[in-house]
């Protein structure tokens, strides 16, 4: 027979093993939210400062979106101390890797190269890699 002290005993290890449960799945760290309106708005003056007849434009677009990009990672909580990193570290994220990928790396040659030519192609193709790699982080 089950006595009143074995039924109590299990009734108390039952409600800690949920209480402990419910700790563990409330504390877990979710992904961060990202403020999707705030992206957009950002978003929008990057596209809008990208001119035709304005190269340096050109530039300062490619570096700005990458920068946007590399905000939506760390504010999604993406580990890695440099973009790249960060980049490898959500890889099963992007719509197109490649695509992210060679627009990051034409902003590194900006930043880090002073002879480099950017076309206003380039940039654009850029900017839709930088726009698609916000939309699948859920920024905007």
């Amino acid at each position: 027979m089950i006595t009143s002290k074995v039924v109590f005993i299990l009734a108390a290890i039952l409600i800690i093993a949920v209480l402990l449960f419910l700790v563990i799945i409330l504390t877990k760290k979710s992904p961060a939210r990202l403020d999707v309106e705030r992206y957009r708005i950002d978003w929008l003056k990057i596209e809008q400062k990208l001119k035709r007849d304005d190269v340096s434009s050109y530039h300062l677009c490619v570096l700005n979106g990458d920068k946007l990009v590399d905000r939506a990672l760390k504010e999604r909580g993406v580990k890695g101390a440099t973009m790249g990193e960060r980049m490898k570290n959500s890889k099963d994220t992007w719509t197109s890797r490649n695509n992210i990928w060679g627009a990051h790396k034409l902003r590194n040659r900006i930043a880090h190269e002073s002879d480099v030519s950017v076309g206003y192609d380039d940039a654009r193709r850029a900017l839709a890699s930088f726009k698609q790699a916000l939309k699948d982080l859920g920024a905007i």
